[in-house]
C-alpha cells in the first residue's frame, strides 16, 4: 500500500493536499502487520518509508509535516520493544488522521460562516476544504452562484463544478481559466484552498497568482482556507513540481519546450483573508 500510494501521489490523482496527507499517514499502517527484528530495524524501515511518501510530492506541506510527526513520535518514544514501537506509531497515525481532518471541518466551518446568502464566487482547481465549506453554507440555507475555473492543464476545475452541480441552492458555471477576469467583477468574492503558506508567500495550483492578482486590481477580495498544518515556516522549503508536457500538448512537441509547473507562488499582501481552524488572519 506505502508503494502504491507514492505512486498516487505523484500522478496526483488525489487534488487535495489534506487528503493526501490523511492518506500517507494511514498507509504506514502497513508497517504494523509486518516482523522486524530489532527496534532499530523497525524504525529505519519507519524512516525509509516515511521519506518514500514524502518525496512523492514534496510541495505539499501537510504531507512533509504529517509524516514527520509520525516518525518524531516514535522516535521521541524511545520505544523499548518492536511491539511498543508499533503501537506508538499507530496512536501517531491516528493523531495525526484526525488533527488534519479536524483541522480541515473547522476551516471550512469558519469559512462558510463567512458566506452570504446570494453572494456570487469564484473558484480555481480542486480543495476539498472549499467544497465542504459551500456545501455547509449551502445547508444553512444560501443560496450561491459559483464560477469555477477549468484549472488547466488537468482540468480539475471540471470536478469541482460536477461536485457542485449536485449540491441544493449553489448553480455552478464552468469557464477557462483565461475567462477569470471577464468574470470577476461579476463576483462579490473569490474563495480558494491552499497547497501551504511559507512566511510571506501563498503557493497553490498553478493559475492562482494571476487570478488573484486580477482580483487586488479590480478591488474583488480574496479568501483562502484551509488547515492552520499549512502554514510553516521553520524546517520547510517549497519544491515546486513540473509535470509532464503531455498534459499540455499530446504530440511531442518539434522546434519549442514545453513547462508545465504545477503551482505558483503569490504574495500574501495581495490576499483578503485566510481562514483556518486557528482563526482568521487579515491582509
Amino acid at each position: 500500500m506505502i508503494d502504491e500510494t507514492a505512486e498516487e501521489i505523484r500522478e496526483m490523482r488525489t487534488h487535495s493536499s489534506s487528503v493526501v496527507a490523511v492518506k500517507a499517514a494511514r498507509a504506514l499502517r502497513d508497517l504494523l502487520d509486518k516482523d522486524y527484528p530489532t527496534v532499530e530495524e523497525y524504525v529505519r524501515a519507519l524512516e525509509r518509508n516515511s521519506n518514500a511518501l514524502r518525496r512523492a510530492n514534496a510541495s505539499h506541506a501537510s504531507l512533509v509535516t504529517t509524516q514527520r510527526a509520525i516518525v518524531e513520535g516514535v522516535r521521541d518514544a524511545d520505544p523499548a520493544s518492536v511491539a511498543e514501537a508499533k503501537e506508538v506509531t499507530a496512536a501517531a497515525i491516528d493523531d495525526v488522521v484526525d488533527t488534519v481532518e479536524n483541522a480541515k471541518h473547522a476551516a471550512a466551518e469558519a469559512t462558510a460562516e463567512r458566506i452570504e446568502d446570494g453572494q456570487t464566487l469564484l473558484t480555481h482547481d480542486y480543495s476539498s476544504t472549499v467544497l465542504e465549506a459551500l456545501e455547509l453554507a449551502a445547508q444553512d440555507g444560501k443560496h450561491l452562484d459559483v464560477f469555477v475555473t477549468e484549472a488547466r492543464p488537468r482540468h480539475l476545475g471540471r470536478k469541482t463544478a460536477r461536485t457542485l452541480a449536485a449540491i441544493d441552492r449553489i448553480d455552478p458555471t464552468l469557464i477557462v481559466d483565461g475567462a477569470s477576469g471577464y468574470y470577476l467583477p461579476e463576483c462579490d468574492r473569490v474563495l480558494l484552498g491552499m497547497d501551504c503558506i511559507v512566511d510571506d508567500t501563498y503557493y497553490n495550483r498553478v493559475g492562482t497568482y494571476p487570478l488573484v492578482a486580477t482580483a487586488a486590481d479590480i478591488g474583488t477580495p480574496v479568501t483562502v482556507s484551509g488547515s492552520s498544518a499549512k502554514l510553516v515556516d521553520d524546517g520547510f522549503r517549497f519544491e515546486n513540481d513540473f509535470r509532464d508536457p503531455s498534459e499540455v500538448i499530446r504530440e511531442p512537441p518539434e522546434g519549442f519546450e514545453v513547462e508545465n509547473p504545477a503551482y505558483d507562488a503569490t504574495p500574501t499582501r495581495l490576499l483578503d483573508v485566510v481562514v483556518t481552524d486557528e482563526g482568521v488572519e487579515e491582509y
